[in-house]
């Protein structure tokens, strides 16, 4: 199969939804030779700033000089953004190529899309000869399909209300769950969040006798800087290419992890860590300026915690506006009534619109979480034709898209389509 038929395979895997549990992963790896088994990773999991902090750890180990492989999703624009060797994407040879070989299994097993893309990470990162790889889970973290390796540390960065079906209706199930990537004698490094959360997950690593280290215990705030406790010094974060104060305890989060895991604590290493981030690992939609004039942002936030986190740093400028637009669409799991809450006062117009992908809600969804939400929205048909008319004008207006990776991939790919 070439790319584009293989690419038509992996994602016609999507019917087959959500599977969680490992027995089939386990299967497909035994099929490929266990790469899992022989790869130096960082496991990540949370339900907010795993992708930044994921990144942040990548983007340092190159720095330091290492050959590191980023594993995250979903993609924006292109399905190889999923899997990046030091900055650089899959190539499109090998995906076809990986596809092929298992065209017979695929037909006869009946994998998910993302057991198919967990396992084409590992081999590839094997076969690479990778120093470190850096695992992002796709959903939850006990039962997901990524939580087949024995990492070097396990990193879960925050806990909020998400997946609620699969995952449970509580903070306390949810972190359960997340705390699932937590194996015997490792590290484990744990972001902001609630009390009763943290608890839970402090409770599995003491049962799993691991270094357990909590964000607030190796971080303060000075004046304009963020404070990194390390083994032998201390480092200060005054700011990172990713905007927004949640930015900076995701980078002390990746910081501390290098540190106590590796012993990596060069200031210059880390300093140029965090200044590269994007450079080094493409990450994109984390309060990211698409257009200064007129001002347009794009920002993945999808639950009401990433939303909160949002419009704490958007306040900061949203009154330099004549008018604030919203573009927003989401999957229909989302707790799309509250986000719409949450992101009413700040917004003159709202805007709603339907994503191309099955789990998207539609206009009569989002129409009546609206009506439950008590804001008034505006149905549109084409975001990206929205925003490129938005584009147009030169005044003092800002548009903010926002929510699912899904809307901010299918608008960017339509406008880079537009540009080529």
């Amino acid at each position: 199969m070439d790319i584009r038929s293989s690419l038509e395979k992996l994602f016609s895997l999507h019917q087959f939804g959500i599977k969680l549990g490992l027995d089939n992963t386990l299967q497909l790896l035994d099929r490929i030779g266990n790469p899992h088994r022989k790869l130096k990773a960082f496991h990540i999991a949370g339900s907010n700033g795993k992708g930044s902090t994921a990144s942040f750890i990548a983007s340092i180990l190159m720095e330091a000089g290492h050959k590191v492989g980023l594993y995250t999703s979903p993609h924006f624009v292109k399905f190889n953004e999923r899997i990046r060797i030091n900055g650089v994407m899959i190539e499109d040879e090998y995906i076809a190529k990986f596809v092929t070989e298992l065209e017979d299994y695929i037909e006869k097993n009946n994998p998910t899309f993302f057991e198919i893309t967990t396992a084409l990470s590992f081999k590839y990162f094997y076969e690479q000869k990778t120093d470190y790889a850096v695992i992002e889970t796709g959903l939850g973290g006990r039962l997901d399909a990524t939580n087949v390796i024995s990492p070097i540390a396990s990193i879960i960065t925050s806990i909020s209300l998400e997946h609620t079906q699969h995952l449970g209706d509580t903070l306390e199930k949810i972190a359960f769950e997340k705390a699932g990537i937590i194996k015997q004698n490792s590290k484990v490094f744990v972001g902001k969040m609630l009390d009763e959360p943290e608890k839970v997950i402090r409770n599995k690593a003491e049962e799993h006798n691991c270094d357990y280290n909590l964000i607030s215990d190796f971080t303060s705030i000075e004046r304009d800087r963020l404070i990194v406790t390390l083994q032998k010094k201390s480092f200060s974060i005054y700011s990172t290419p990713l905007i927004g104060n949640h930015q900076l305890y995701n980078a002390a989060l990746a910081l501390k992890t290098i540190n106590k895991s590796l012993d990596i604590e060069d200031g210059l290493i880390i300093s140029m860590g965090i200044r590269n981030v994007i450079k080094n690992t493409g990450i994109q939609g984390r309060y990211e300026i698409i257009s200064k004039r007129p001002k347009i942002i794009f920002d993945s936030a999808h639950n009401p915690e990433g939303v909160k986190i949002f419009i704490e740093e958007f306040s900061r400028e949203s009154n330099k506006y004549s008018e604030r637009y919203l573009l927003f669409g989401a999957m229909k799991d989302k707790s799309i009534v509250e986000m719409l809450k949450i992101l009413d006062p700040y917004f003159s117009r709202i805007f709603v619109t339907k994503i191309d992908i099955e789990r998207s809600a539609n206009e009569e969804e989002l129409e009546s979480a609206a009506k439950s939400a008590g804001t008034k929205i505006n149905i549109v048909q084409n975001g990206s034709k929205f925003v490129q008319d938005f584009l147009k004008d030169r005044g003092d207006k800002c548009l903010v898209v926002l929510g699912s990776m899904y809307l901010l991939g299918e608008i960017k790919s339509k406008m880079l389509e537009k540009s080529a």
